[in-house]
């Protein structure tokens, strides 16, 4: 039997490479986040469980966008507040002035990205117009979008789609 690797995780390089595409076209990357306590943020800006962080090169400072750990310096209210976000808890990264980016499934393995992919990746790309003017992304289930009813108990754990809010 030949032993399975685990496959390194593409989402940091793609966190990297949106980011660059964003700061190369003049556009504002904005990272959304799924708080929960490996991250360090400002815990009062905190909506639904999610946060929205500004990471162009303007608002942020000494920005690292590492492979485990995304980092900065940035001010909220003017008081300048150390930023830590896991990789793996990063929801979506796009460009705040035409939506253009891409959502990620949280708490996904390097092998669920990868063998998912294909079959994933026309729902987690953000589209143009899918930005609110308030958070600008909100992640909603699928089961969210449907009846309202829960799903069954045996169901496999929603993924992740954007909804639209106004």
């Amino acid at each position: 039997m030949v032993p399975t690797v685990e496959l390194p995780s593409t989402r940091p390089y793609l966190i990297r490479a949106l980011h660059h595409w964003c700061s190369d076209h003049g556009y504002t990357p904005f990272l959304a986040v799924a708080v929960d306590g490996s991250v360090r943020v400002p815990m009062e800006h905190v909506r639904d469980g999610q946060i929205v962080l500004n990471l162009s090169h303007e608002a942020t400072q000494g920005l690292d966008l590492g492979n485990e750990t995304i980092a900065f310096k940035a001010r909220f209210g003017g008081v300048a507040r150390e930023i830590r976000v896991p990789v793996e808890r990063v929801l979506a990264i796009y460009a705040r002035e035409n939506g253009q980016g891409m959502a990620f499934p949280v708490g996904a393995s390097a092998g669920e990205l990868t063998h998912a992919g294909a079959e994933a990746a026309p729902d987690t790309s953000l589209a143009s117009g899918e930005v609110s003017t308030s958070t600008g992304l909100r992640l909603a289930t699928r089961s969210e979008d449907s009846d309202g009813e829960a799903p069954p108990p045996d169901a496999p754990p929603p993924r992740p789609a954007l909804k639209r809010v106004k």
